[in-house]
């Protein structure tokens, strides 16, 4: 059995909602897009607060890393959305976009039209900003950008703390300038998430060339005569597509169902007993994410939201926010941030910031019994690469993700150096009165290598992976510029897998740009 489309999407995350939803805007075009996730119906989905239970296991894979060679041997939780939405349905709402020299240092690379001013419209083609407009920022968007509903003083404190050291408040960090202490831009319309699914996709669900089919796990794509011409699922039913197959499976799923497919690195392939369609090394390769660390200090007083954790107020809570979409649960509860440097000589910020109105607010970081704040930094350049492959044949296996943190020393010193200015920012005088004393990493930790043996304890992903489908110039890219596969066609990727070098930033606006310039490529190509 077999229906046929002219384009079937494969993931419906930030960038295949969104291509899904442009495509289908042309109504002589079918349309098909393949979630392998459930709906985003329940209330977590679209209440901001509801981040803090997603990386403890809503609506994931439930995958985690290899142990981590250099780093003591430690295994990661890897939170990765299987949900419609993707992980705009799950993250905490951060709307950052990278430095512009990350999209001119792509189109250096060979990646011609992804320049900072070829991807600047397509930023704004998305946004309806509440705050800003103009160059930078659009309006009349799908996708609610807003400034956060629940900031506390605390947050104001921050600033302050961290312009003691010379780091200054930053009003616009998706802007003319990067640097600075700000309030980020966050994924909401109305205090409420502005998934793509919700922003994109459900609005235009009635559209009679659009198919959406929800917990559809796709087997393997169809390659004939050099050609993909449908997916396989894994019930054995097929379906077809005139046109082009559309991969947007995210960094990791993207390169697992290619390799499923027998499209990958053809030793790896074969030692598994999969017959190779496509010898194409590169396809799970040049993984690379955003290793986060945290400072952790206790509260001298109700300062956070962690009081709130109390089931008494948690009902008050709830009931605040129904009434004036305020208070802890209309907060990401990781709305404030900012951007500076680690290595002083590095062409643009190094170092991101995001400071947690709690503590214990992901999976496996400590919590503090009396209330804490939570202030995380991450390395946005990393130099290590890692990879993505099967540990089988069979499909319902998790993969192999090895993120391959600090295999390069740099990496290391520069996260240790972030981590260093943490600690700073947290003991400035402004703070003094809100926090009662730091507890993570603490006063034992003083030398490079107690910071390292407390990272290797202490760090998490920032869920910021990418480039395991690399695009590039020459044929030995997974895909090209356009994002065509290389060696195969009528297949497409589009999605954070294809960025040749991490954003130095959160990557779902830009996996959001990814899938708007996506779809006006693939109408241009096709004529539509």
């Amino acid at each position: 059995m077999s229906e046929g489309y002219d384009f079937i999407i494969i993931g419906g995350g930030s960038a295949g909602s969104v291509i899904a939803a442009r495509l289908s805007e042309t109504p002589d075009l079918r349309v098909c897009l393949l979630e392998a996730g459930g709906s985003d119906r329940h209330p977590f989905f679209h209440l901001p607060a509801g981040f803090a239970k997603m990386t403890k296991g809503i609506a994931s894979w439930g995958w985690t890393t290899t142990p981590q060679a250099h780093m003591q041997g430690k295994v990661f939780t890897y939170t990765q959305a299987k949900v419609i939405g993707g992980g705009s349905a799950i993250n905490a709402q951060i709307y950052t976009r990278g430095h512009h020299l990350d999209y001119d240092e792509w189109r250096q690379m060979g990646c011609d039209g992804w320049g900072y001013e070829d991807i600047l419209p397509y930023f704004r083609k998305s946004e309806d900003n509440d705050t800003f407009e103009g160059r930078y920022h659009g309006k009349g968007g799908p996708m609610g950008v807003s400034k956060p509903a629940a900031p506390l003083p605390i947050c104001e404190a921050y600033f302050e703390a961290a312009q003691a050291l010379g780091i200054p408040f930053n009003s616009d960090v998706t802007g003319a300038v990067q640097e600075g202490a700000a309030y980020y831009q966050l994924t909401q319309k109305n205090a409420r998430r502005a998934s793509t699914a919700m922003a994109f996709l459900h609005p235009n669900r009635s559209r009679p060339n659009l198919t959406v089919k929800l917990r559809a796990n796709v087997r393997r794509i169809i390659v004939e005569a050099g050609r993909a011409t449908g997916v396989e699922m894994m019930d054995g039913t097929r379906i077809t597509a005139e046109q082009e197959v559309i991969l947007s499976g995210g960094a990791i799923g993207s390169p697992r169902l290619l390799q499923l497919s027998g499209i990958g690195p053809a030793d790896h392939l074969q030692d598994l007993g999969i017959e190779v369609v496509l010898d194409q090394p590169q396809v799970g390769s040049n993984l690379q994410d955003h290793l986060d660390l945290y400072c952790i200090a206790e509260v001298s007083g109700p300062h956070t939201y962690d009081r709130f954790a109390k089931p008494h107020l948690s009902v008050l809570a709830g009931l605040q926010y129904l009434i004036n979409r305020k208070g802890p649960v209309a907060s990401s509860l990781f709305e404030t941030g900012g951007f500076w440097y680690a290595d002083p000589d590095a062409r643009s910020p190094d170092l991101q910031f995001h400071l947690g109105l709690g503590t214990g607010i992901e999976a496996g970081v400590a919590a503090m019994p009396e209330g804490g704040v939570t202030l995380n930094s991450c390395y946005l350049r990393p130099r290590s690469r890692g990879t993505v492959r099967l540990a089988s044949s069979d499909p319902a296996m998790a993969p192999l993700i090895d993120p391959n943190y600090c295999a390069d020393p740099y990496d290391r010193e520069m996260s240790i150096r972030g981590l260093k200015l943490t600690q700073e920012i947290l003991g400035q005088d402004a703070l003094s009165g809100f926090i009662k004393a730091e507890r993570l990493p603490g006063p034992d930790v003083r030398t490079d290598d107690e910071y390292f043996d407390f990272i290797c304890q202490h760090s998490k992903t920032s869920h910021h992976c990418a480039g395991t489908c690399a695009m590039g110039p020459d044929g030995t890219a997974v895909v090209t510029p356009r994002l065509r596969f290389n060696g195969i066609n009528g297949l497409r990727v589009a999605d954070a897998s294809i960025m040749p070098r991490v954003v130095s930033s959160n990557t779902n606006a830009p996996t959001i740009m990814i899938g708007e310039k996506a779809a006006d490529m693939i109408r241009e190509d096709h004529g539509v």
